[in-house]
């Protein structure tokens, strides 16, 4: 073999390791990251004993379904107390007209001697201080009459107002009555379960927890040069990580972008990884019932 011949099979063999090196450093995919899905956790809205809960870690629920009971007697016992109350005020509420009739009927009969009296005075038959006690009479009655009436309505509005106030408080406990039946505010699978029938549970105490599966989002970083490769509403090649070199092929729509930029990674405190900055973003996917959140995926633009 001459030294020419060497020299050349040298250059092919550098050559052959460069293209294999330049191909082995070639990113498959532009970008990686994880798949979620959109979660709502569940809290129970009154304190009381579970008496139904029937619900379990993977069950499909639709929105406004009826899934749990905490315990409804007490409050459906002052339900019971707040109607009887606005019975008694009801029964309390005076009948103006009919408390105030005899008063009427004195004062339109002073009303006529008063009228009697003057004629009789205009004709001398009666002395003037008579037709004087007449007149006074009927403005003594009239007084009485008009303060009957001020205090009658006073006592109606009262109770009227007691009725409003039983009337609201009637509602309140509806609504807490309500709020007793646990329901999904939206349709999803049951992702974690937090208690169990029998217990008891205050306020605000987290329930279960749902999820979203059917439409998921793979959530990835794409560097600031990668920007300019994507946008909002762009449809890209998801692929789910199953390992080991498994893959699955989704077709994804890229529905949010981040507009603030994040250290990666972030523990990591050089200057060279802290000038490498990456931008989240949202790719949608319908999910065939084979991705799970928090699964591996990649993305290519």
């Amino acid at each position: 073999m001459t030294c020419t011949d060497m020299k050349n099979i040298i250059a092919l063999a550098t050559t052959l390791a460069l293209l294999v090196c330049c191909k082995s450093n070639e990113k498959e995919f532009d970008a990686t990251g994880v798949f979620e899905a959109t979660e709502v956790t569940v809290s129970a809205e009154q304190s009381g004993t579970l008496q139904v809960f029937n619900i379990d870690e993977g069950d499909n629920i639709a929105s406004g379904q009826e899934v749990g009971l905490t315990d409804t007697m007490q409050i459906w016992l002052k339900l019971q107390q707040a109607e009887a109350q606005k019975t008694v005020f009801q029964s309390q509420k005076p009948d103006v007209e009919k408390q105030i009739a005899a008063t009427r009927q004195q004062l339109a009969k002073a009303k006529t001697e008063q009228q009697r009296y003057q004629e009789l005075v205009a004709d001398g038959a009666a002395p003037s201080k008579m037709l004087d006690d007449a007149k006074n009479q009927v403005q003594v009655l009239q007084r009485q009459l008009d303060a009957q009436i001020s205090s009658l309505k006073t006592s109606t509005n009262t109770l009227n107002q007691q009725i409003v106030a039983a009337d609201v408080l009637k509602h309140q406990l509806k609504d807490q009555l309500q709020k007793c039946h646990i329901t999904a505010p939206v349709s999803g699978t049951v992702l974690e379960k937090y208690v169990e029938q029998g217990e008891f549970v205050t306020s605000g105490k987290p329930l279960f927890k749902l999820g979203d599966i059917t439409n998921m989002y793979l959530r990835a970083y794409v560097t600031s040069g990668q920007l300019q490769q994507i946008k909002i509403g762009q449809k890209v090649k998801t692929y789910a990580d199953f390992g080991n070199g498994k893959h699955k092929e989704y077709d994804g729509i890229v529905t949010w972008i981040s507009s603030r930029s994040e250290f990666t990674p972030k523990t990591i405190l050089t200057d060279d990884e802290r000038a490498d900055l990456v931008y989240a973003v949202k790719i949608q996917i319908k999910n065939d019932g084979v991705v799970k959140v928090g699964m591996y995926g990649e993305v290519k633009l």
